[in-house]
């Protein structure tokens, strides 16, 4: 008998109303992640592991039934990173047109380790940078 993997979570997508806008603010922050660009045509991009395909992936690209991209309110793209990294990716996304939703910081009502930042991309889409376990000095 094949042994039947565990589920998990194969990848995340977020629309886009411009291809190019969104690569230009998605790239640098995956490349700070240490993520490869690992799928891109004419209607979608995709991050994570290009040698691991059973690393979660990341897409934005245009709605396939070829609506308009739009925003779910609650919905929200989470990435586990180490404080400093937490700090560098919310600068990041400013700098590449996103907007802050919540500057970097701990978040005690989340847990005593709690520190993350919250940011919208160019569409909308939120994402979150987050770490678990930051030490107390932070």
């Amino acid at each position: 008998m094949k042994k039947q993997s565990m589920p998990g979570i194969g990848y995340t997508m977020v629309g886009t109303t411009d291809l190019s806008r969104a690569l230009a603010f998605y790239d640098p922050l995956f490349a700070a992640m240490g993520l490869d660009q690992c799928w891109r045509d004419d209607s979608s991009a995709s991050w994570g592991k290009a040698e691991d395909e059973s690393f979660p992936r990341f897409f934005t690209g245009y709605p396939f039934d070829g609506g308009k991209a739009g925003v779910g309110n609650g919905a929200m793209t989470a990435f586990l990173c180490a404080p400093d990294l937490v700090d560098q990716l919310h600068a990041l996304a400013l700098r590449n047109g996103g907007t802050s939703e919540g500057t970097p910081g701990r978040r005690p009502q989340y847990g005593d380790g709690f520190y993350g930042a919250y940011v919208r991309d160019p569409d909308g889409n939120k994402l979150a940078f987050v770490c678990y376990d930051a030490p107390s000095t932070r």
